[in-house]
């Protein structure tokens, strides 16, 4: 897959140096993933909830940050939407970001 915008995650992590680990962690593993379905992205990541628009929510560091990416599958290119605490993602409509 190929992810749109790797600042994004960066610049988060710059400000939550505990995030850089699991953020880099999701990085790779998605730029080696051939996702197909929000079915192929359940099976790596279980907790991960698949909202309408082809939006996902991943939970990162034990549900401490949330990251949302928007994916279109037919060209295999993740988005990233929003990374965030747990209590800005609270604020913001996940479903629209």
């Amino acid at each position: 897959m190929r992810i749109i915008s790797r600042k994004t995650l960066r610049d988060f992590y710059e400000k939550h140096s505990d995030a850089k680990a699991p953020l880099e962690a999701w990085f790779h593993e998605t730029v080696a993933a051939a996702w197909k379905s929000p079915r192929d992205i359940k099976s790596r990541y279980p907790s991960a909830d698949v909202l309408p628009g082809n939006r996902v929510v991943f939970n990162i560091k034990g549900n401490t940050y949330r990251l949302i990416v928007k994916i279109h599958y037919n060209t295999a290119i993740v988005f990233v939407r929003f990374v965030g605490t747990h209590a800005d993602y609270d604020k913001i409509d996940a479903a629209v970001i």
